[in-house]
């Protein structure tokens, strides 16, 4: 098992950028901090970024749906995250039918 690490560690891989608006050698140092960083770190930002993701869809729900209350507007924002089956189970709304 420890060859097989010292070979993957030694193998040069050719990556395609991930972020292709980014200089080569800022992305290299964001991947070395990323890889760096402590596990809770990198499990609060993703926090964050599920968070923010909320608050753009509800927002964007608002705006296609402005006269609706704020339990109608959650209801359709668990129908974006969850299954449709889910969604008519627990709130008895087929998202559907009632739209997204």
């Amino acid at each position: 098992m420890e060859q097989l690490r010292r070979q993957m560690r030694n193998r040069k891989f050719k990556l395609k950028a991930l972020l292709p608006d980014t200089h080569p050698e800022a992305e290299r140092v964001l991947i070395r901090y990323l890889r760096k960083a402590p596990a809770w770190q990198k499990c609060q930002q993703v926090s964050e970024m599920i968070k923010t993701l909320r608050q753009l869809s509800l927002a964007g729900l608002r705006i296609r749906y402005p006269k609706e209350s704020d339990k109608e507007l959650h209801r359709r924002l668990a129908a974006l995250w969850l299954s449709r089956e889910f969604v008519i189970k627990v709130y008895g709304w087929d998202p559907e039918k009632e739209g997204y």
